[in-house]
């Protein structure tokens, strides 16, 4: 199975950036100009573990709707969502 792995060094506490990196209003707010709408699971606030979120986006032209569910979470330190 292939596996993306991102580091990012952001000047801000763990704790913070954890909690905004599940954010379901912060996603829906990165994404105002392709116009992802929530359409299922998760609706609001900061998805844990074991919790799902879909997404209707559009992708090269189409609409597509995009689960997530956090499979593997310690928190602050990591999440493993899969979709």
């Amino acid at each position: 199975m292939p596996r993306i792995e991102l580091i990012t060094y952001i000047n801000s506490s763990k704790k913070i950036v954890f909690d905004l990196s599940r954010s379901v209003e912060l996603h829906k707010i990165s994404t105002q100009k392709t116009k992802e709408e929530v359409v299922a699971g998760k609706m609001t606030g900061l998805i844990g573990l074991d919790e799902s979120v879909t997404w209707r986006a559009k992708h090269l032209g189409f609409y597509q709707e995009l689960t997530s569910k956090i499979t593997e979470y310690k928190y602050p330190e990591y999440f493993v969502d899969e979709m």
